[in-house]
């Protein structure tokens, strides 16, 4: 008997997909509240540089600052969390101090509470960071709206953060699963297939346009699964369940080295050895192994 398709998996329990603040976006154009809210002695901030933030010494929460501790830097306000405002500074250098990290080495560690702040404001800085000039007229930019907003100082042309949106998918046959792996991968490291939408097209011809073209295989029943957003550097990643018409794979050798078939017997006995390395939890994709195989595997990246 072949599985049911897409799995019966009820509510995905996606990291960075649930919210983690209110983004009181009606006080973004409220100047006079932003300043009193910013000077108040409990808003807390966090300093960001180059990707990198100051964590706590066991490497579990973010190091948050006062405002009055905040060195200056382009402010962003990212909303209220447990009625407590919170900020961003975005600097142009790191501060010479030690306890910095990158998300990918902490991520997994942090609170929800912590990580969907973090996820926001890192965002932000790299919308901010690639978005010097005017694509119009080559004008300068000036932040509004609380840091949400960039208008052209020479023609007005206002731009706004924008999420590209990607698709993830979990490929399967009815007792087997599809992962494949990229060329600068360690060996035994897999995961899902990816890709971005084209301009023009569906999430679901996405789903498989990318399949045919990364392993060869044809793909149909494309099924929703959740959506996670991941700021490296402005991604919605948009998971699905997709049901395999071919078998026979047949690798790109350029986003893809390797693909392999596994059924859920291979996977657990492979990822308990560790010659199979999945993603972390923090990863969608995860999320979509997981809910294919029924419960937690062993290992991650």
């Amino acid at each position: 008997m072949t599985d049911p398709f897409p799995p019966a998996v009820g509510h995905a329990d996606i990291a960075l997909s649930v919210s983690a603040h209110d983004r009181v976006g009606e006080r973004r154009t409220d100047q006079a509240w932003l300043e009193e809210t910013w000077a108040d002695a409990s808003t807390r901030v966090l300093l960001l540089a180059g990707g990198k933030f100051p964590v706590t010494a066991d490497r579990t929460a973010i190091d948050w600052r006062s405002s009055r501790d905040a060195p200056h830097g382009r402010r962003v306000f990212l909303g209220s969390q447990h009625d407590v405002a919170h900020f961003a500074v975005l600097l142009d250098e790191l501060p010479g101090e030690e306890g910095w990290s990158g998300f990918r080495s902490v991520g997994q560690g942090l609170s929800a509470a912590d990580v969907g702040l973090l996820v926001h404001a890192l965002a932000l800085a790299e919308w901010h960071a690639a978005h010097r000039h005017c694509p119009r007229c080559g004008g300068l930019l000036a932040d509004e709206r609380a840091g949400h907003v960039l208008t052209c100082t020479d023609c007005g042309r206002q731009q706004f953060p924008r999420a590209d949106p990607a698709v993830i998918m979990l490929v399967t046959d009815g007792e087997r699963a599809l992962l494949g792996r990229q060329p600068s991968w360690p060996e035994g490291r897999y995961s899902t297939l990816a890709g971005f939408v084209d301009p023009g097209e569906s999430l679901e011809e996405a789903v498989v346009r990318e399949v045919a073209e990364e392993v060869g295989v044809k793909v149909s029943d494309v099924a929703y699964f959740g959506n996670q957003p991941w700021p490296f550097p402005a991604s919605l990643m948009v998971g699905f369940f997709a049901r395999a018409e071919t078998t026979e794979i047949s690798v790109d050798h350029d986003e893809i080295s390797e693909a392999r078939w596994f059924t859920r017997e291979q996977m657990r006995t492979e990822a308990e050895a560790g010659t199979l390395i999945l993603p972390g939890g923090i990863s969608i994709s995860r999320s979509l192994v997981e809910a294919w195989y029924g419960e937690p595997l062993p290992g991650q990246w």
